[in-house]
């Protein structure tokens, strides 16, 4: 196995891989080889750099196989394009569809010189590729789904300037720039009609269609006129479809890389646009089983995707096939198909005699140059400017715009025409006439004279009528047993058909059934699973609610316990307000009492030592009244002071009996204070006990204890009793010392 970036490769330049694997498959059908190649090598370097955006490089494979009887080893080559994504990169692809070539071994048998066995030696090997690419002419086949010969081409390649060589489908380019204002504001205003009352198709339509659609419109009202603006079902069909297995495939890849190869949007293999066309018509000949894939429906379905979504376009695809009759020229052997070319040349003979002469001379039939026109609608050869313009008559006027276009192209090349001969008429046919309107000025002139062309429907039922006259003549001058034959061929074909259809069915039935059952079994597990969670959620609320009545009687009841406690503590706040009153009443009077006994007992001292010093002064000058006075007054200071000594000074005594009786009303006073500070730490215990009760009040526990802190409170009076006792009491005795000491 070799492998070389680029392509028209030497073989001397190609590289020899390691080999990891080669042998017989495991079907025994296939031999596979395999190999590792390293992309860091410095020969590989074009091959290991990202490629610029909207291009490819491009890379040769080839392998060396030793077959038996071939003395040298036969090299096949595959060439091909390749993208080199950024290694970063997160939504790279691979492309699913497999490359695949068909080689052409030609051989030359040789004298052996074994003598045993037949020696050959390579005379030239050609792929298919190189030889599509030798064939420049389109062949068309108007053959079934089922028997396509691989050897129908569409033009490939870059566009000539060869005179001899026709131009590729999908070549022209198409403005999307208004220049008439007023055909513009015609198409808008009929189209606001139109979206108003969509079932009933506006009357200047069809006067307007005429005339072109604006490119800017065409995917709008291509949509309108066949009908399938809102498909919903469709485009879920088409999701659907294209998921499914086709048995045409192959011959859709095949067709689909020759079409449209001049459109930069299909050019690209395994682009979008190529893509696009796969599913559609991949789609289409799943859901079409009886014609399948048609060769040439991938031109009609690309002129359709360059104007709408993918899903939009099958839908209108199939509008056109069914609606408009399209797939009825592919039916029965194509006999429709023979009646549209037998009316052609009844149309050109009634009004083109001179030329429908000439051909009928040449033996020119209407097959060999109309084909494509009635299967393709003209989307295989011209430029796309007359074809999206064809394309809006024949949807808004249905299939005789066919004949209408095709009589404007006789009667318009007509002069051509007479002039050659059988095989200039067809190379005429195949690249001078497409390329003749290339001119949108002849484009524009060629369909008005179409649509200028009068044919009667009656004429077209004549016609039907000779035709199927001159097939039945045909049939009975036929041998019976030829036709018979081909009769039962058809009906066996029919038969096969159907069968597989029947086959197809019955396996969707039972597809269908199997999920029918996975889906009942699962809709029943969840229907016991919601059983199970109504159950227990029942279970639930019951509990729930038995709980909210339990709540509801202990709310009752602590509402009640609540009333009941602030009626309690509010007499038992009111009684010890009461209370605090009459104690301050009482200490007020005891102050009052204490200051007068201090202001009397002062008085009296006073009066007492003046009274004293009189009486002193009055007996001074009587030796005898002094001693008197002077032993009373030391009787009266033994008297009075039992622990002094003898010796004592009589000033100190009466010091320390001063500071006695200032000590003494500094403790009544101390007592009173405190008996006034207990009374206000009584109120604000008071409160602060009323206070959390009411903010616990829905609390059975805090009952006891505010209780209690009632209790406490009560018991607290008692110390203050006595304490105000104790005072009284000595009160009483300093009143009656002070007495004894005056």
């Amino acid at each position: 196995m070799l492998i070389s970036p680029g392509r028209n490769v030497k073989h001397s330049d190609m590289h020899l891989l390691d080999m990891v694997h080669m042998g017989q498959g495991n079907d025994g059908k296939v031999y596979i080889i395999s190999g590792n190649w390293d992309p860091k090598d410095s020969a590989f370097g074009i091959l290991n750099t990202e490629t610029p955006k909207d291009t490819r490089v491009f890379m040769t494979v080839a392998v060396d196989l030793v077959i038996a009887g071939i003395r040298e080893p036969v090299r096949f080559v595959i060439e091909t394009k390749a993208k080199i994504f950024p290694q970063n990169e997160r939504f790279w692809y691979i492309n699913k569809k497999p490359l695949q070539e068909k080689f052409h071994l030609k051989l030359k048998e040789v004298e052996s010189t074994d003598g045993d066995e037949a020696a050959y030696e390579v005379v030239s090997i050609i792929s298919q590729t190189e030889k599509d690419r030798k064939k420049a002419n389109l062949s068309l086949n108007i053959s079934p789904t089922k028997n396509i010969p691989e050897d129908v081409k569409t033009p490939n390649g870059d566009e000539s300037s060869d005179p001899d060589e026709p131009i590729m489908s999908g070549s022209g380019s198409v403005s999307k720039e208004i220049t008439d204002e007023e055909l513009l504001k015609a198409w808008g205003d009929t189209l606001k009609v139109w979206h108003q009352n969509l079932a009933l198709r506006p009357k200047q339509v069809h006067q307007l269609c005429r005339k072109g659609i604006p490119e800017a419109l065409r995917g709008e009202v291509w949509q309108l006129l066949a009908g399938c603006q809102d498909s919903k079902d469709m485009f879920e069909a088409f999701r659907i479809l294209i998921t499914k297995d086709s048995v045409s495939e192959d011959v859709i890849m095949r067709d689909i890389n020759r079409t449209f190869p001049a459109h930069d949007y299909f050019r690209e293999t395994g682009g979008l646009g190529q893509d696009a066309l796969y599913k559609i018509s991949k789609a289409y000949s799943v859901y079409d089983e009886e014609i399948g894939y048609c060769q040439g429906l991938s031109f009609l379905a690309a002129g359709l995707v360059l104007h709408m979504p993918e899903e939009q376009a099958f839908a209108v695809l199939v509008k056109i096939m069914f609606d408009y009759g399209l797939r009825d020229l592919f039916k029965n052997s194509f006999d429709d198909l023979h009646l549209k070319f037998y009316q052609l040349e009844r149309l050109m003979q009634d009004q083109l005699s001179d030329l429908y002469e000439h051909f009928m001379e040449l033996r020119l039939e209407a097959h060999m140059y109309a084909s494509q026109w009635f299967l393709t609608l003209f989307t295989a050869k011209f430029p796309l400017f007359m074809v999206f313009h064809i394309m809006d008559v024949f949807l808004s006027e249905g299939m005789n715009t066919i004949f209408h276009v095709a009589l404007a192209l006789l009667k318009s090349n007509r002069k051509e025409l007479l002039a050659l001969d059988f095989e200039g008429i067809l190379k005429y046919f195949r690249v001078q006439l497409p390329k003749k309107y290339r001119s949108e000025e002849n484009a524009r002139e060629l369909l008005t004279t179409a649509v200028s062309w009068k044919i009667s429907s009656k004429k077209l039922k004549k016609y039907e009528k000779e035709y199927m006259s001159i097939k039945e003549a045909q049939m009975q001058q036929e041998d019976p047993i030829e036709r018979y034959e081909r009769e039962n061929k058809r009906l066996m074909e029919a038969n096969m058909r159907l069968e597989q259809e029947n086959d197809d069915l019955a396996h969707e039935l039972v597809t269908s059934k199997i999920q029918l059952r996975s889906d009942l079994d699962a809709m029943e597990a969840r229907t016991f699973e919601s059983e199970d969670k109504a159950d227990a959620l029942a279970k639930e609320l019951l509990s729930t609610k038995t709980d909210l009545v339990e709540l509801e009687e202990e709310k009752k009841r602590l509402e009640t316990e609540s009333a009941q406690l602030k009626d309690m503590c509010r007499r038992e706040l009111e009684k010890l307000d009461q209370e605090s009153s009459r104690n301050n009443a009482i200490i007020a009077e005891y102050k009052q009492i204490c200051t007068q006994l201090s202001e009397r007992l002062e008085k009296q001292a006073s009066a007492s030592k003046i009274d004293l010093a009189k009486i002193k002064e009055v007996i001074s000058g009587c030796d005898r009244c002094t001693k008197l006075a002077n032993t009373d007054t030391q009787l009266k200071s033994m008297d009075t002071s039992m622990t002094i000594s003898d010796g004592a000074d009589p000033n100190q005594v009466l010091d320390a009996t001063k500071q006695i009786r200032e000590l003494e009303l500094e403790l009544a006073q101390t007592k009173l204070a405190l008996v006034e500070s207990e009374c206000k730490t009584q109120d604000l215990t008071h409160q602060l006990n009323a206070a959390l009760t009411e903010l616990q009040a829905s609390k059975n526990t805090w009952f006891q204890k505010t209780f209690n802190s009632i209790k406490e409170a009560a018991a607290k009076r008692d110390p203050k009793e006595r304490d105000s006792k104790d005072h009284k009491e000595k009160e009483r005795e300093n009143k009656e010392r002070k007495e004894s000491m005056t």
